[in-house]
């Protein structure tokens, strides 16, 4: 089955998470909207379908439409070895992907926490408010948990040996912390070590290490998820 992967062409947002684990499992995919433009996308979103996604990203399998990071990665993992295959194991994997989505809405409020349809230079002070609590409570908070999942694994990755999504997931978390704070992101890895080898055991990965250097790779720009601004990393 060729995918069709429905999301903005100038970010890497949340489709990312979808890109790196279609990637890695090296599956036929297109990105639709950066082939043929963002009214490709809409034309799906506005059409007539018994399962519409409530926004970007979305899948095309077959006939079928799927929508929500966390759900696409739940129906990839199985068909992809990127999951376990108990059903218990992959619960367990889809409820650290959603707390993975949770922690993706906090890192976007540190620069738009006062909505998404104002302009960050209209929120600059609640921002860095935020952001200043957001490294003080809510790093430390989720990814101090992850760091703990990561040690009881007995593996190189979250559930042992075997890479899943939400390694690749975890492993752009970091990324684009660093890209976004990398001030504040140098001085916390010293507490987090594990995640910071698990960064870098994914990005040698031969799919991922592929991706990475290729054209598919959308670069970390200021439109995205992670968004670098240099009054809040201080």
């Amino acid at each position: 089955m060729r995918y069709e992967l429905y999301y903005w062409p100038m970010i890497q947002g949340r489709g990312e998470y979808v890109r790196l684990a279609l990637e890695e499992a090296g599956t036929s995919y297109r990105d639709v909207a950066r082939e043929e433009g963002i009214g490709a996308m809409t034309a799906v979103l506005e059409g007539a379908s018994d399962t519409p996604p409530f926004a970007p990203p979305f899948l095309k399998a077959g006939r079928r439409i799927i929508g929500q990071t966390a759900n696409i990665l739940l129906f990839l993992g199985s068909r992809h070895g990127l999951a376990p295959k108990a059903e218990a194991g992959q619960s367990w994997v889809h409820q650290l992907q959603l707390t993975v989505t949770d922690f993706v809405v906090e890192i976007h409020d540190t620069h738009h926490p006062l909505g998404p349809t104002l302009y960050y230079e209209d929120q600059r002070a609640a921002a860095k408010k935020r952001t200043a609590e957001f490294w003080s409570e809510r790093v430390p908070k989720f990814l101090g948990y992850f760091e703990q999942i990561l040690a009881k694994s007995g593996g190189a990755y979250v559930t042992g040996r075997r890479l899943t999504y939400v390694d690749l997931s975890l492993f752009q978390i970091v990324a684009g912390l660093r890209y976004a704070f990398p001030r504040r992101m140098a001085a916390f890895e010293p507490d987090i070590p594990g995640l910071v080898a698990l960064h870098d055991r994914v990005a040698i990965r031969p799919n991922v290490a592929a991706y990475l250097q290729s054209e598919r790779r959308i670069p970390f720009n200021e439109d995205g998820i992670f968004r670098r601004y240099k009054a809040l990393d201080v």
